[in-house]
């Protein structure tokens, strides 16, 4: 696969100068920390990583030092103080930038923190043919006019596209364009003040990694994927039915337990559970409580999904292990993946069901019991 082609030097601006109150934090959300770090570290970060130089970062008036902090370690960015408006703050950071007379400049707000490198390319590559360009997505939701908290009317999404920063303009263009700017006290976004300079600006495809981080569950540093493990053991028996991941399967044995002893299940239990940290099996259903003697594995697994979604999370995938030498697992897989997918809520694709042996060694090789284990991973519900 070849390279890419080497980008063209360019300047940026990350605008951090508001106030963030929607938000709900202690301080302006661009000094806030979301993933670790302050917000406003993550977007200079990775714009000086893709060659931004230099970075003019706009700051509230009187927020140098909690600024440098954010920042401290970074080397290629500047401060300068922002304006009562945006369209304020990027016309002092572009004047900031007049000593330096880059061709190229990009104007981001801070409260997108993951820049990606793919649009930023895409974006420079249309400052070829046009003044500006802007990554742009489209609207998938149906639109509604609203008057009076009733709706008014429909609109037309066929025409109309989400706008995202960073936002890409040849330097001289946008500086005078700020600089002629006699519209609302404040502009929407620096393209609309481009194009009421007369100048022309191009739409390239954006990204959904672009998301603006607005309210206050938006600062929620909960990891956006978990895992967990688990593994259970049953003894074989005469007389017992042999249920294995919700199928009843005939066999010359059963899996003796309090409950029906389905150890794939209760080994994905204990995997689901444990992705969110809500204990084991043991824990949710005792073998001491007689309401669970002889019950179905199935409300098992069905408690252990309401328990991932409880917590704020949604199943990804997941895959169980049988370990027996008998019976065959291979003409009972599908069937097998198609009630744990259904008690999951999932579709098959994400639930995997193997098998194997021990080669006659241990319990598993005497047929003395069957074990299983399991991995499952959840992801958080943005």
């Amino acid at each position: 696969m070849a390279d890419a082609a080497p980008l063209p030097p360019f300047a940026a601006i990350v605008v951090a100068a508001g106030q963030g109150m929607r938000a709900g934090q202690a301080l302006p959300k661009q000094f806030a920390r979301w993933r670790g770090k302050p917000l406003v570290r993550h977007s200079v970060q990775r714009l000086l990583a893709a060659g931004a130089a230099p970075v003019v970062v706009a700051v509230p008036e009187g927020a140098d030092d909690i600024a440098n902090d954010a920042l401290a370690g970074l080397d290629g960015f500047r401060l300068v103080t922002g304006g009562a408006t945006r369209q304020q703050s990027v016309a002092r950071a572009l004047a900031a930038l007049e000593a330096d007379r880059p061709d190229y400049v990009l104007v981001h707000d801070a409260a997108r923190p993951l820049v990606m490198p793919a649009v930023i390319a895409r974006l420079l590559d249309a400052l070829g043919h046009s003044e500006g360009a802007i990554p742009v997505l489209p609207i998938v939701d149906s639109l509604a006019l609203e008057a009076d908290g009733l709706m008014a009317g429909a609109a037309d999404r066929a025409n109309m596209r989400r706008v995202q920063t960073p936002q890409a303009f040849r330097y001289p263009a946008i500086l005078a364009a700020h600089r002629a700017w006699s519209g609302a006290p404040d502009a929407g976004d620096d393209a609309q003040v481009l194009r009421a300079a007369g100048h022309s600006v191009a739409l390239v495809e954006g990204d959904e990694a672009l998301r603006k981080v607005t309210f206050a569950h938006d600062f929620d540093d909960a990891p956006a994927f978990r895992s967990g493990t688990g593994f259970d053991v049953h003894r074989l028996a005469p007389g017992e039915e042999l249920w294995l991941c919700g199928i009843r399967i005939a066999h010359d044995r059963g899996l003796a337990g309090h409950s029906d002893a389905d150890v794939g299940i209760h080994a994905l239990v204990d995997a689901l559970l444990g992705a969110v940290g809500a204990g084991d099996i043991g824990d949710h259903f005792a073998p001491s409580d007689a309401r669970w003697k002889g019950a179905p594995s199935s409300q098992f697994l069905e408690h252990a999904v309401g328990v991932v979604a409880e917590a704020g999370y949604r199943v990804g995938n997941f895959d169980v292990t049988l370990i027996c030498e008998a019976p065959r697992i291979g003409p009972h897989r599908a069937a097998m993946r198609a009630k744990l997918a259904a008690l999951a809520g999932v579709d098959t694709a994400q639930v995997s069901v193997k098998a194997t042996t021990t080669e006659r060694l241990g319990f598993t090789g005497r047929e003395e019991g069957i074990a299983a284990q399991a991995i499952a991973t959840v992801i958080r519900n943005d």
